[in-house]
Parts: structure tokens; C-alpha cells; sequence
């Protein structure tokens, strides 16, 4: 079984890797991080290596528990939920973990949700953590 994790380093996407790093323990599954990074002006050099640093960390932490797991830090002009989707039908994901933020209606609407997008466009069952 392959679980993807989006990852983003906030308190809900922990959230999400600690469930998934449980489940993934109980199904003897592997663990694929994936960390999206919007491609912009804004963008540094050092986003992206602290972003992979982060990812590396987190792996070597799943090998002390024997678990299988993959890092990915993607940097694209997709939103992250397009980017997560694609990943999965991709790499034929079994299942994805990601955090879900609470935000208001006009902030959804202004800004879309990057779990709405995956749960409606996955290609396979999503697990939403709050």
C-alpha cells in the first residue's frame, strides 16, 4: 500500500503525518512526503532547500520506525492541490493524507481550498485531518 502525505510543515499537516505514519505502521505501507512549492517571484533558493531539509529529517525519522518512505519537494506553477492530485494518479497513490485549515467562506472562495480540490479530483480514497 502507497500513502501519500501533503505535507506543508503546519500544525494540521503534522497532524496528518503522525495518522498516516500510524496507519502505515498497522498496514505495513509506504510513506511518500510531499511537499509543494508554488513556483513565483517570491520563491527562494533557500525555500526550497529549508523545504528539503525538512522532508529529509522527517524520512530518516520513518527509518527508525522501519517504515518505507520517499520525499518529494515539487516546485511548479500548479496550485498544491493540482500538483498533489497529479503526484497521485502519477504513482498510482492508494491513499492520501492531508491537514484541512479552517478558513471562512469568503477566504475559500477568494482563495479555494487545496483539500476541497483533492478530495474532489483524487484518484483514490482521501483522509482529511483537522
Amino acid at each position: 500500500m502507497k500513502i501519500l502525505v501533503g505535507y506543508d510543515g503546519s500544525k494540521v499537516a503534522e497532524d496528518a503525518l503522525k495518522l498516516a505514519r500510524e496507519h502505515a505502521r498497522v498496514f505495513q505501507a509506504e510513506i511518500h512526503l510531499y511537499r509543494s512549492l508554488r513556483q513565483n517571484s517570491g520563491l527562494q533558493k533557500e525555500d526550497i532547500e529549508e523545504a528539503e531539509s525538512k522532508l529529509d529529517d522527517l524520512r530518516l525519522s520513518f527509518g527508525f520506525d522501519k517504515i518505507p518512505c520517499e520525499t518529494y519537494a515539487s516546485v511548479s506553477y500548479l496550485t498544491a492541490g493540482e500538483d498533489l492530485v497529479q503526484f497521485a494518479k502519477e504513482n498510482a497513490m492508494d491513499l492520501i493524507y492531508i491537514g484541512v485549515r479552517k478558513r471562512s467562506k469568503v477566504g475559500k472562495m477568494v482563495f479555494g481550498s487545496t483539500a476541497q480540490y483533492v478530495i474532489l479530483q483524487a484518484p483514490c480514497p482521501v483522509v482529511t485531518v483537522k
